[in-house]
């Protein structure tokens, strides 16, 4: 019998997102406290909703607090598929309407041409950073990091150095930007946040042996650089 891979349970979502969103404003002000500024990176999707809303009444120093995108499709920032818009509709406001934010996109006019200056934003971004949000696809993806999409092995190489890559997703809006593996692996903590039955059962598929490339998000439950809490509600 296969044992189960290891998570957090909470009761529903709401209780999830309460307690992720406690969590972080904790490293946020041990952060600050240590070295006078702090990193959070995150994700889109519908499941991080709630966990923005607790955390932007959390109190604290926003003003010291960088924001920044694990990925982001590329459209314009006001597109109702941004994950910019995401968080600026969701996260940036309250107590947390001062921290500074860098979003992904910019003026280039494809993502991989924008990969280099969208990079150059991380610059104002305290690393490692503190912690990073993620989410996880029915494919199994991670942040931006789609199976078959054609830049995927330079974009999980362990090796590579840590900054922004295109990538291709099998849905529309296809085009999109992301942080690769090494930059998403620079950082103190990493979360795994998921939400339901059928999320459960692909996270315990990618817990199992197979190749990363079918299921990205492997490349994060493998490693041993960074400290990886996944954290599920049914």
């Amino acid at each position: 019998m296969t044992a189960e891979p290891p998570a957090t349970r909470y009761p529903d979502l709401t209780a999830l997102s309460r307690d992720l969103a406690s969590q972080v404003a904790d490293s946020l002000r041990g952060a600050l406290a240590a070295r006078g500024a702090a990193s959070l990176v995150v994700s889109g999707g519908r499941s991080p909703i709630r966990f923005f809303e607790f955390l932007r009444v959390e109190s604290l120093d926003w003003s010291r607090v960088s924001i920044a995108l694990a990925d982001e499709r590329w459209v314009d920032a006001a597109d109702p598929d941004s994950n910019e818009k995401l968080v600026r509709d969701h996260l940036l406001k309250d107590a947390a309407a001062g921290a500074r934010f860098s979003g992904l996109k910019n003026a280039a006019p494809t993502p991989d041409l924008g990969a280099v200056s969208a990079w150059e934003t991380f610059a104002r971004v305290p690393r490692p950073f503190d912690v990073v949000v993620l989410g996880m696809g029915d494919d199994g993806h991670t942040a931006s990091l789609f199976p078959k999409s054609p830049n995927l092995a330079s974009a999980i190489n362990p090796a590579a150095a840590a900054g922004c890559i295109g990538m291709w997703a099998p849905t529309v809006p296809q085009a999109r930007l992301s942080l690769n593996l090494s930059a998403i692996l620079d950082s103190r903590r990493i979360v795994l946040l998921i939400n339901g039955e059928s999320k459960w059962q692909i996270y315990t598929a990618a817990s199992q042996s197979g190749p990363a490339e079918a299921m990205p998000i492997r490349t994060v439950l493998r490693q041993r650089h960074t400290p990886v809490d996944v954290m599920w509600a049914p």
